[in-house]
């Protein structure tokens, strides 16, 4: 039972390492696209494409992940 929570702890750091940095990559990519035109008026500049829509589901995923795994030890108890 001691190693399963030692597991869960690195998962939920790991988890949170990523997490952050899938959030710092969206930021970084919304602070440029106003040096290319976009302004943030435009329906289409809020519209996400390619890999920035990729990175948003993953960073779902990752977020849900890391909820779920923080959930777990209450509900096992």
């Amino acid at each position: 039972m001691k190693s399963m929570f030692q597991l869960l702890s690195i998962v939920q750091v790991s988890l949170a390492i990523l997490l952050t940095t899938l959030v710092l990559i969206q930021r970084a990519n919304t602070d440029a696209s106003g040096a290319f035109g976009a302004d943030g008026g435009s329906g289409a500049a809020l519209e996400k494409r390619g890999a920035e829509k990729s990175i948003h589901q993953f960073t779902i995923i990752t977020a849900v992940l890391f909820v779920s795994s923080l959930l777990y030890p209450i509900v096992i108890r």
